[in-house]
């Protein structure tokens, strides 16, 4: 992290051309808090807070939380939309838009009640808004522009000042180009936290957050393709994909939640192994207990955001990922032609010869991708390039997993490395020997005489269409 992330300037110096969305005091708007910059991949640990209304933090997933500055009982934040370099797996970079470095931008979180001042900062080419999805608040702090506000300019800041009315999950977004801008990465987590204890909401262990996101990269390529409506070929948890996405790392007995929102084109069924959770809460709100039940999997449309609960009492390394099986691979997914059972060994000899790096793909199945030693474009995630403790885990995209363990100490979000099972608890060869499938004898059948034959001549088929329409049928 470029900078200290609890130390902000007590303040100094007017703001040179600042344009406020609403109408906002001399005093607060006497110097912006300092804008706080994170470039590292890593998921950063729980920032407790040090001052406002306590309350449990939660983790955001390859990112972090944004602090903030008590000025006269306001909690402000400052925001800084620019183009940003984001790693979203080891050696494959991409070139995005975002907020404070990082795409998505930092966690903001506040506590039901808290006044809050937001300073944005437009360090992008074009002009921009924010829009904070899901919040109740004045009309002219929602952050369309045109509509509510006009949209903010290049190099002007503004201020967006509303109370936290509810306690849940959000987002925020641009709602301005927003085709270009949230395709290129603009987006980030809320959480309001309740002020007190609520009768919907319970006391957690771990809280995790993050954004479902997907980019349209070529292989070899820097840059998402803004003008993509449905072929996309990167599904990303947080702008990270498999294997640079970290684990949640939880300790055996632990209370979990887990809320993630998508900013996606299409639905994605988030499906967690091993153990069953309860959809908790929407961005509508925490979920009545009338409406809840056990499941392992939920849809989650575009827009929508879920909060799931459950108890972490199984140790192990649990899959967490959308159940598209397209959406847990990486690039190089389109256009593959299915070669599956054809066999051109003779050809591929031949071709070979007139071109060194060619590689016959997909004759036995897609795994053989998951080991290609044919040679990538630079800038490009191998498809299915995870390895696990068995070998090759031939998923990309939307997926990590829930590492489990007796041993972890509250608190401790460290990985743990890879689960040691206990004996006899993995699955193995069987080298026996296989007995023989029982069959029932096949009873003798009658061989027709030709007395009881029907000569050719003596078969008639009569056929009859309806009178009109679909009568008859």
């Amino acid at each position: 992290m470029q900078n200290n992330r609890r130390n902000f300037l007590a303040g100094f110096g007017a703001i040179a051309g600042a344009v406020s969305a609403a109408s906002v005091s001399k005093v607060a708007m006497a110097a912006l808090p300092e804008p706080v910059i994170q470039t590292g991949p890593a998921t950063a640990g729980p920032l407790l807070p040090g001052t406002g209304r306590p309350y449990n933090p939660v983790v955001t997933l390859n990112g972090w939380t944004l602090p903030w500055r008590m000025n006269q009982g306001v909690k402000e934040f400052h925001l800084v939309a620019e183009p940003v370099v984001r790693e979203m797996s080891p050696g494959f970079k991409a070139h995005l838009w975002g907020y404070n470095g990082q795409s998505p931008g930092p966690t903001i979180e506040v506590v039901e009640g808290d006044r809050v001042r937001i300073f944005v900062t437009n360090k992008l080419p074009e002009h921009t808004s924010v829009h904070w999805h899901g919040q109740r608040l004045p009309n002219g702090m929602d952050g369309v522009s045109g509509l509510t506000q006009k949209a903010i300019p290049v190099g002007k800041t503004f201020v967006y000042e509303f109370v936290a009315r509810r306690p849940g999950t959000f987002m925020y977004h641009p709602h301005a180009d927003e085709m270009t801008q949230m395709a290129m990465g603009m987006m980030g987590f809320w959480v309001t936290h309740p002020k007190a204890k609520h009768p919907l909401i319970e006391e957690v262990d771990r809280d995790f957050v993050f954004l479902l996101s997907s980019y349209d990269i070529d292989p070899g390529a820097y840059t998402p393709k803004i003008m993509t409506m449905t072929d996309f070929n990167l599904w990303a948890f947080n702008s990270r994909i498999f294997p640079g996405i970290d684990s949640m790392n939880v300790k055996l007995g632990d209370k979990v939640r887990i809320r993630f929102g998508n900013l996606t084109m299409t639905n994605h069924p988030i499906h967690l192994h091993g153990h069953e959770f309860m959809v908790t809460g929407t961005d509508g709100g925490p979920t009545p207990r009338s409406t809840r039940w056990m499941e392992v999997t939920t849809d989650v449309a575009v827009g929508q955001m879920r909060q799931v609960e459950f108890l972490a009492d199984e140790e192990g390394d649990w899959a967490f990922h959308c159940h598209k099986s397209h959406h847990t691979m990486n690039a190089m997914g389109h256009d593959v032609p299915t070669m599956i059972g054809v066999d051109h060994r003779d050809v591929a000899k031949k071709i070979a010869k007139l071109v060194p790096d060619y590689m016959v793909m997909g004759e036995r199945g897609m795994a053989d991708m998951g080991e290609m030693e044919m040679p990538l474009p630079d800038n490009t995630a191998p498809m299915m390039g995870g390895v696990g403790p068995f070998g090759g885990l031939e998923m990309g995209g939307m997926f990590t997993t829930v590492k489990v363990r007796r041993e972890q100490k509250r608190g401790d979000y460290k990985d743990p490395g890879w689960f040691k099972h206990p004996q006899g608890t993995v699955a193995y060869e069987f080298t026996g020997q296989l007995p023989e499938p029982a069959r029932a004898s096949a009873a003798p059948q009658k061989t027709p005489s030709a007395a009881s034959t029907p000569a050719a001549k003596e078969v008639e088929v009569r056929v009859r269409k309806p009178a009109s329409g679909h009568s008859g049928h």
